[in-house]
């Protein structure tokens, strides 16, 4: 076995690798940017060498610096993880003449497979179904727009170089792909520098599910089932989940030939995976194949119990595959929820800065359900602008899907960060809605159940119970450790505007019973774990254990309860009486203005008084933290007033840009 690798990558999956090789007495090297030089796969492995500043095309994409740390340390083998050099078949060319392994598939398989175009071609000649339409390259927006009448609308245009959702449009009409089509050309030649453009029938409500093969040298190949991967935004997964709840094991057995057999066809020797397009009615059609090892491989080692990695790594060596397909079986349900840094109040915007807090988890077995939280960052850790935003990839697995989908809940509520916006709140709401629950989902599911984007959610009657509980049991803690306790038992909760009246009692074991003015019930609430200054309060409320985020306001405390988001006051039934007398504060409508979202240093402001900006489009930079923060307009518009330039100090909320 390789005594020492290194892995070319950062950040979690860096530190999942590193995992595994100190399993298996393998010694690391980590390479690293100027921006990660205090990463946590840094302090984990054995060795690390810098490689160049923190942009990957100056550092982590350089191949020479990567076959010189080689060099420098001694290492034997270079794992790529994903991302990067992963799928670049020069990279891997390269190592080979080099006499480094790759952990990997042979540079071929990685070739053959790269081009969209070329990888369709193969596939349909290995007897894998491939979604109707022109495999061929085509030059003019005419010429599209005959094919696409020939296939039949609506029509995909995809660049044959694409990836990570870019280079895709959807053409229902002669005037969409009269648009589409150079807007895809132009986009491809942009993010790949490769223009070519193919067209296939587009899928009315599909899903996207994936196999997962794993090879050896010797010619072995099998399948590890599926990954549901439908859950998606602006073509880039955010849940996934394993197995998929479409299939029939007729159908899974059917995708999985198929893609043992493609993956047989260029002799694949590492991790890949077969991605799908499935129609609701379980028809499934070849998307293209990956040829590495992909961001929610933990879900599938979830309900197999095989680790990828290692067996990536001992493919590499050269050993044959331990396991045959008979000896595999799915175990239960997996899904993973991917913990990005971004403002999901604020159209996903990106959200940059430190970790101020970064509370994760418990790890393993929790009664009905185990937790796994594969994460590349700490407390204190900067999410830096140089690359993906990610923050964990949070996984949950059940006996079933409700138990995993059930854990992942709690796991999500056990998950406490500050300092950087996150999606913590919008996974929660997707674990709570009923239609995921129901298992009928669609790469469309984002788009149809939040059309107008996330707001949060109204709290239903639990939550509702928690919010009352969780105020008036701080209330009560937060009074006697003042030493200030008011003896009051009648006490009017406001969850925002809306009154509950409540009276208290706790029973010789400490439970605190509430009962509901008016409601004839009552909650009850034990095992409360809370302190002033805490950011989690953890109790148990009829039985059922849960975890809210609170803090404490003027006057009062903002609690959210899973998507669930509230001003909650406790307050004497006399001076409730006054608060019902105030006139409800309307909110400042700030939707026309771009505002600094903390205190720093004017970078640039790159728009002009009468601009028109679209969506998305920068509009100023801030420096922070030593951190540059990129802010993007949230909507179409015409600048009306630029109030700060470059180099000018500003403070949180001051206003940059302003629209018409």
């Amino acid at each position: 076995m390789f005594s020492k690798i290194l892995i070319a990558n950062r950040g979690e999956i860096a530190v999942r690798i590193i995992k595994t090789c100190r399993r298996l007495g393998i010694a690391t090297v980590q390479v690293y940017s100027e921006a990660d030089a205090g990463s946590l796969a840094v302090e984990m492995a054995d060795e690390a060498v810098l490689i160049g500043p923190a942009p990957a095309a100056q550092s982590y994409l350089l191949a020479d610096r990567i076959v010189e740390a080689v060099r420098q340390t001694g290492a034997e083998a270079v794992h790529p993880g994903f991302g990067f050099l992963s799928e670049n078949a020069g990279f891997a060319r390269r190592l080979r003449d080099e006499g480094i392994a790759f952990i990997g598939p042979n540079p071929e398989a990685i070739e053959a497979m790269g081009d969209k175009i070329s990888s369709k071609k193969l596939a349909a000649a290995a007897g894998v179904s491939t979604v109707p339409g022109h495999m061929g390259l085509i030059e003019t927006t005419e010429e599209a727009v005959r094919i696409a009448n020939g296939i039949g609308y609506p029509v995909m245009i995809k660049a044959s170089a694409g990836g990570g959702g870019k280079g895709i449009r959807v053409a229902h009409s002669d005037a969409d792909m009269a648009e589409g089509f150079a807007a895809v050309k132009a986009e491809a030649l942009g993010a790949f520098g490769d223009d070519r453009v193919f067209l296939e029938k587009f899928i009315i409500d599909p899903r996207h599910i994936e196999i997962q093969v794993m090879g050896d040298k010797h010619g072995h190949v099998v399948h590890l089932f599926e990954r549901e991967c439908s859950i998606q935004r602006r073509n880039q997964k955010v849940i996934e989940e394993a197995p998929s709840p479409l299939l029939d094991p007729e159908t899974r057995a059917a995708m999985g030939a198929q893609a043992v057999a493609l993956a047989k066809a260029v002799n694949y020797d590492s991790a890949g995976t077969v991605e799908f397009v499935a129609g609701q009615d379980k028809s499934f059609f070849f998307l293209e194949m990956n040829t590495r090892l992909q961001v929610e491989h933990p879900v599938t080692e979830l309900i197999t119990g095989v680790d990828l990695v290692e067996q990536m790594i001992r493919s590499a060596w050269g050993e044959k595959l331990a396991f045959e397909q008979k000896d595999l079986a799915i175990k239960g349900w997996a899904i993973e929820s991917r913990i990005y840094a971004e403002d999901p109040y604020r159209g996903f915007l990106p959200s940059i800065g430190r970790l101020v807090r970064y509370e994760q988890p418990e790890e393993g077995d929790q009664g009905d359900y185990t937790v796994r939280n594969d994460s590349g960052v700490r407390e204190g850790d900067e999410i830096s602008m140089f690359y993906d935003p990610m923050i964990a990839k949070l996984c949950a697995w059940g006996e079933t899907r409700e138990a995993a989908i059930d854990g992942m809940a709690r796991a999500l509520e056990d998950t406490h960060i500050q300092g950087v916006g996150h999606n913590i709140p919008f996974l929660a709401a997707v674990m709570d809605q009923p239609r995921f629950r129901s298992g009928h989902i669609s790469t469309s599911y984002i788009k149809d159940e939040f059309p107008d984007g996330f707001h949060g959610l109204a709290p239903d009657r639990r939550q509702t119970d928690i919010l009352i509980a969780s105020a008036a049991a701080m209330n009560e803690i937060a009074a006697e450790a003042s030493g200030d306790p008011s003896g009051r038992t009648d006490w009017i909760v406001l969850i925002d505007r809306e009154a509950h009246g409540v009276s208290l009692s706790y029973d010789d074991d400490e439970v605190l019973t509430l009962d509901l003015a008016g409601e004839d019930r009552a909650l009850q609430l034990s095992d409360i774990d809370w302190r002033p200054g805490l950011a989690q309060f953890r109790a148990v409320l009829d039985g059922v254990p849960f975890t809210a985020e609170v803090a404490r306001v003027a006057d009062g405390f903002s609690i959210r309860t899973r998507a669930a988001r509230a001003r909650v006051r406790v307050l004497s039934p006399a001076v409730a009486a006054l608060y019902a007398r105030l006139p409800e504060k309307v909110a400042a409508d700030t939707s026309k203005l771009i505002q600094s979202p903390m205190p720093g240093l004017v970078v640039s402001i790159p728009v002009t008084v009468g601009q028109e900006v679209k969506t998305g489009e920068t509009v100023a930079i801030i420096e922070a933290m030593k951190m540059q923060n990129i802010l993007k307009a949230e909507r179409d518009g015409v600048v009306k007033a630029v109030s700060a330039a470059a180099g000018d100090p500003v403070a949180a909320d001051d206003v940059l840009v302003e629209f018409e």
